[in-house]
């Protein structure tokens, strides 16, 4: 089970410190992409297509605390 993701309408706040804007985010993502290689064999993406992505946890960078991010509305957000 993930961690939900903010929306347009909401955002992230530890509810042990009230921080609202630095969080270490643990995620999975499955991703189709377009690999471009130069003559020299150099690698470079051009394309990338999420086929699907989970947040697995959101640590508060502030005080460390894991399991304590909550979803908040944001200000002047629409209801």
């Amino acid at each position: 089970m993930g961690v939900p993701q903010p929306t347009a309408g909401t955002r992230w706040r530890c509810a042990l410190c009230g921080n609202l804007t630095r969080f270490d985010v643990t995620r999975t993502t499955k991703a189709v992409e377009f690999i471009h290689l130069d003559l020299s064999g150099e690698p470079s993406v051009e394309e990338r297509e999420v086929v699907s992505e989970t947040i697995e946890s959101v640590r508060c960078r502030w005080c460390n605390a894991v399991d304590q991010v909550e979803l908040v509305d944001r200000p002047g957000a629409k209801a």
